[in-house]
Order: C-alpha cells, then sequence, then structure tokens
C-alpha cells in the first residue's frame, strides 16, 4: 500500500497545483456554459459568484473566496497552497465581497444537490472496522450506497448529471448538476433526501426500519440491490450472526415471540450462512393472523438496516451548505477525490485511487526521462500537454470529461430546442 507522510504534503501540494490539478475541466464544471447564451440570468457571472473555502496549513480555514476566471482560481490555488478545497453554493453578489453588501442581501441563490455518505455512520452494523477505518469487507457498503441512490435518482426523479466521487479517505459523494436540480429550495430539497432515508433514529434506537405489508416500489428495488451483495457482505465478510453478541443484535429487530425459538437454533448451526437461512424460515413460517408483526418484510428490514445507505440530511438540503471539493487531497492519507465511474463501481477500490506522493513521484520520473533530450521548442510543447495523462490521475480525470460532455450535449440540445420554439412559422 502507498506510504504517505503528512510532513511532506506542503511541498506535493505545490507541485499538484502547479502540473496536476485539472484547472480547465474543472472551470469548465463550475462554470456551466457560462457565456453560451444558455443561461438567462447570470450568464456571465455564474462562476464569480461561487463560493469556495480553503483549508490552509495548521487548520486555518478562509470561507468567501471568489474568483473572476480560472486563471484568478489557478494562480490563487498555487500562492495559498489550499490543503483542503470546498465548493458552496452561487450566491447573488461575489462572496469575497460579501461584507461590502447590505444586510441581508446576500444570498445562496442556486447549488448542485449533493449527497455526503460516510462510513463512521455504519458503525453500528459494521464489525470489521469503526470510526475513520475503512477496509475491503466494509467497503461493499459504499459500493451499496452508489448503486442504490443513483438508480433512485435517475429513475425515480429523472435526473441526468450526477458525479460521484470518493471522498479520500472514508466515504463517497454525490453532485447532482442538472440546471433544474441547482435551482430547488431547501423544502425540495429535504423532501428528496427524506425519500431516500429508510434508517432513522440516534445509537439509543435500536430498530431502525420499519416496514409495512405495501412495500414501496422504491425499498422493492434498493432491496433488490442488496440482495446481490448481502450474501458475501453480511453473511460472509461481516459475518453478523457468528456468535451470541452479534445474533442478539439481529434479535433486537424481530418480534419477541420468536426469539426463544432463534436463541435454542441459531445455536445448533455452525455459521451465519446457516442460522440466516433458518431466519427466514421461521419468519414465513409464522401464521400472521396471529402476529401480524411477522411478515416477509421483517427479513427485508434486518437487510436494510445492516446496508442501506445513511445519508446525511443536512448537508443535501442546505442550499449554503459546502462541500469537499473532487479533486482535492485528504490530509491525512493523501489521497486524492477522484471522480466514480458508476458503470465500474463494483471494481472501484479506494485503497488503489493516487496519492498525491505517488503522482508527484510519476511526474518526477516522467519530466527526468523527457528532460534529457528536449530542445526549447519541445519544452514548450511539454508545457501546453497536461501532466496528468501521463500519470495514475488520467483514468479519473477521463471520467470527469465524460461527465462534462454529457453536460455539454445535454446543454446543447436545450439550447436548439430553445431556438426552435421562438422561430416564426
Amino acid at each position: 500500500m502507498e506510504t504517505f507522510d503528512p510532513a511532506e504534503l506542503p511541498e506535493l501540494l505545490k507541485l499538484y497545483y502547479r502540473r496536476l490539478f485539472p484547472y480547465a475541466q474543472y472551470y469548465r464544471w463550475l462554470n456551466y456554459g457560462g457565456g453560451d447564451g444558455s443561461r438567462e440570468r447570470m450568464t456571465k457571472n455564474y462562476f464569480q459568484h461561487r463560493e469556495f473555502s480553503f483549508t490552509l496549513k495548521d487548520d486555518i480555514y478562509i470561507r468567501y473566496q471568489s474568483f473572476n476566471n480560472q486563471s484568478d482560481l489557478e494562480k490563487e490555488m498555487q500562492k495559498m497552497n489550499p490543503y483542503k478545497i470546498d465548493i458552496g453554493a452561487v450566491y447573488s453578489h461575489r462572496p469575497n465581497q460579501h461584507n461590502t453588501v447590505k444586510l441581508g442581501a446576500f444570498q445562496a441563490q442556486e447549488k448542485e444537490l449533493v449527497f455526503d455518505i460516510d462510513m463512521t455512520d455504519y458503525d453500528d452494523v459494521r464489525r470489521c472496522c469503526s470510526s475513520a477505518d475503512i477496509c475491503s469487507k466494509c467497503w461493499t457498503l459504499m459500493t451499496m450506497a452508489i448503486r442504490i441512490i443513483d438508480r433512485a435518482l435517475k429513475e425515480d426523479f429523472g435526473f441526468k448529471h450526477r458525479l460521484w466521487v470518493y471522498s479520500g479517505r472514508r466515504g463517497v459523494h454525490c453532485w447532482v448538476c442538472d440546471e433544474s436540480v441547482r435551482k430547488l429550495s431547501s423544502a425540495v430539497r429535504s423532501g428528496i433526501v427524506e425519500y431516500l432515508s429508510l434508517v432513522k433514529g440516534g445509537q439509543d434506537v435500536k430498530k431502525k426500519v420499519h416496514l409495512s405489508e405495501k412495500i414501496h416500489p422504491f425499498v422493492r428495488k434498493s432491496i433488490n440491490i442488496i440482495k446481490k451483495y448481502f450474501e458475501d457482505y453480511a453473511l460472509v465478510d461481516q459475518d453478523i450472526l457468528e456468535n451470541k453478541e452479534s445474533w442478539d443484535k439481529i434479535l433486537a429487530l424481530v418480534p419477541e415471540t420468536i426469539h426463544e425459538k432463534l436463541q435454542q437454533n441459531f445455536q445448533k448451526h455452525h455459521n451465519s450462512l446457516q442460522r440466516w437461512e433458518y431466519l427466514k424460515k421461521t419468519i414465513s413460517s409464522q401464521d400472521n393472523t396471529k402476529n401480524d408483526k411477522c411478515g416477509p418484510w421483517l427479513e427485508w428490514e434486518i437487510m436494510l438496516q445492516y446496508c442501506f445507505p445513511r445519508l446525511d440530511i443536512n448537508v443535501s438540503k442546505g442550499i449554503n451548505h459546502l462541500l469537499k471539493s473532487p479533486f482535492s487531497v485528504h490530509p491525512k492519507t493523501g489521497r486524492i477525490s477522484v471522480p466514480i465511474d458508476v458503470q465500474k463501481v463494483d471494481q472501484f477500490d479506494p485503497f488503489t485511487v493516487p496519492t498525491i506522493s505517488s503522482v508527484c513521484r510519476e511526474l518526477d520520473t516522467i519530466s527526468t526521462n523527457e528532460g534529457k533530450e528536449r530542445n526549447e521548442a519541445e519544452s514548450d510543447i511539454k508545457h501546453r500537454t497536461r501532466d496528468y495523462k501521463k500519470t495514475s490521475l488520467a483514468p479519473y480525470i477521463k471520467v470527469f470529461e465524460q461527465f462534462l460532455e454529457n453536460l455539454d450535449k445535454s446543454r446543447k440540445g436545450e439550447l436548439l430546442k430553445k431556438s426552435d420554439l421562438q422561430k416564426d412559422f
């Protein structure tokens, strides 16, 4: 596994921001075609009204940064060398001038709908790790979360432009970037995240999922996704019925009327797979006329409690809430927050994501090999060729570029529609 020394971070960041950060694509994203006539308002100042915040060395936090253009952003990032970059809303005025605006006039107007899924929120159900630690056995939780939430955003809501990003340590973020979505109110955002939430209750609440006989299609489709992973993830890797301590947590989720029967028979079986099969048989054999709490949905409630995505509602509902930027570097792990290809989400491995140390070392090797035989003209060409294409960051930037291509196509399609509608026949 790639070693990272936090003491080297300042020097590594200098190189990263000078030669590897994908400024052109980044600006193209956050500018959303500004200046191409696609926006009725804020066409020329959409990017200028965007809030950025920088966390500098020693946890110095600077909010309300804003920039005129890509060049200004580049210069400031290379000068400030931020340890972390957060992206906020598009405001009514330039964020760096917020102190000069009349009280109450400075308002967050638009922002992507964002989701933050953090592994620490699963600590009550994962047995391999806790807190900020992750491993390949619990990363499946993030895979399931991406599959469940992405399907719903696409099919249930019709959102087209969804960018999934690895946080760099223990979770994932999603940016929904459709133009109509960026204008949603906090109330509508709350409604969407409420729709996508099934696991409810704090540490003191044992049973966090409650279903009834009428199962919503969203729940059914989510269960179908979980079923593909449940045996390997929950019964083998997490071994959720391994011993009395672990199965007591599951007994707390089922009616007391079957506790004794399960306790006795769990001891006769040898592993989680066998005990789970016995649990399912016991549930289905119950006479539901006498005990209406023991329908087939009981098995699903357990599966959902152990596997369903856990969203931070406050991150999603607030328009002025900031979220860590893609391509930011995590200062503790050194890993870069890279976009995730949803088509290949099962193959995504957080432990093979490039660290700032590895990409800077790749860059050094490239520079040494190329620098020996270059004349002035060649070095000028080299300067214009983006260095990241020669490093392990390249495939992740390609995912980002594909996302941007789809955004551009969609925007051009809308422009054509508008121009067709405005024609006089």
